[in-house]
């Protein structure tokens, strides 16, 4: 999986290398130039984005049983890991269960609502790469870009029928496979058994008026996200209109979603928005210049959220030695109490220590001496 990882990885620094070279690094840089303060609203936008997918997350939950402000500081630990990290984009989902579980969320709870919440974000961007391919075929007609979305929304539709249907059926085994492949024992542990977990699961399904709210959460988190697109290309000197920008950030989306495997979907971000762009006749370094920006935003959001994980988990080790000191003290109390009962009451009131069974056996052979 590591060596994996690292081919695509290398295949993605290549492949955006010779982008940059072929469209010319002074014209990329001029572009970057001219968005001015449009870059700062992006990395606002981003902002805004990932606490509203926070809110969603959040809303999956029975009320009373996950605060909102922990549900949105992990989301930003999620999107810090997914984004700048080489976990295939789904560690930091697990990262983030892991640590709202040490939250006063039950273990099996966090880690059913952690894969809920994937779902009604893979749903609501799959109605939103469907928008998108909408509107493509309106503006430019049925061309070869609309039928290479199409053929990914076909092998689409069915892995998410079926990442649904292992959440509602008996898919313990390949869901307990996962956890092992991409999470320690440990953190498995935290999720608790997965009988647990799947009765969680079906209570968090079964609740439809909040997975319908979690659902048009999301739809308009990717509504959000398409600011990115608008206000930069707005800034740079392109004059698209909304429907446009949201043309361009659903495929460019879906096109990230498929190169799961390449971290930071290097590469494949730049070209398809090259592909996208060039649709409006927006120049290939106009294009890479947005795909800066938006590399600028995971950085502005990515960094600060790692910062904030590693606080988190500098003050669960903190508090680590205090809880075990308290559990040992309370088992020292425990095991003096079970010591000092039999002692105080005798053997005829209560279990009495080995010693005093000896003192029996002494008083009876005085008894036969006298």
């Amino acid at each position: 999986m590591k060596r994996l990882t690292t081919l695509a990885l290398i295949a993605g620094l290549c492949t955006v290398v010779g982008l940059f070279m072929s469209s010319g690094l002074e014209d990329v840089s001029a572009a970057v130039l001219s968005a001015g303060w449009g870059a700062a609203l992006v990395v606002l936008a981003r902002i805004v984005a990932v606490a509203w997918a926070g809110l969603g997350w959040h809303v999956v939950f029975p009320a009373g049983t996950a605060k909102l402000r922990d549900c949105v500081s992990l989301r930003f630990v999620r999107e810090g890991i997914n984004t700048l990290l080489p976990v295939a984009t789904v560690g930091g989902d697990f990262v983030g269960a892991r640590l709202l579980a040490k939250r006063s969320v039950p273990g099996a709870l966090a880690g059913a609502s952690m894969f809920v919440d994937l779902m009604t974000q893979a749903l609501t961007q799959l109605l939103f790469t469907v928008a998108g391919l909408a509107l493509l075929v309106m503006i430019s007609g049925n061309g070869p870009i609309a039928h290479t979305v199409e053929g990914g929304l076909a092998l689409a539709v069915p892995a998410l029928g079926a990442f649904y249907l292992i959440q509602r059926r008996a898919g313990h085994r390949l869901i307990q496979g996962l956890l092992s492949r991409f999470a320690s024992g440990r953190e498995w542990r935290a999720f608790g058994a997965i009988d647990q977990l799947y009765d969680s699961l079906r209570r968090l399904y079964g609740n439809h008026g909040r997975f319908a709210v979690a659902l048009l959460v999301h739809l308009v988190g990717w509504v959000i996200g398409t600011l990115e697109v608008y206000v930069c290309l707005r800034f740079m000197g392109y004059p698209i209109d909304f429907a446009q920008a949201l043309m361009i950030e659903s495929l460019a989306q879906a096109v990230r979603g498929a190169a799961f495997a390449v971290p930071g979907a290097l590469g494949a971000q730049e070209g398809g928005l090259i592909a996208l762009c060039g649709l409006f006749d927006i120049p290939a370094e106009a294009a890479l210049a947005l795909s800066l920006v938006k590399r600028f935003a995971d950085l502005g959001v990515g960094l600060p959220s790692l910062l904030l994980w590693h606080r988190i988990e500098a003050k669960l080790r903190a508090e680590a030695p205090e809880d075990e000191e308290r559990e040992a003290d309370s088992a020292v109390g425990r095991t003096a109490q079970r010591v000092s009962q039999p002692a105080t009451l005798g053997p005829f009131y209560s279990y009495a220590p080995p010693r005093m069974v000896a003192r029996l056996g002494d008083g009876e052979e005085l008894k036969k001496c006298a």
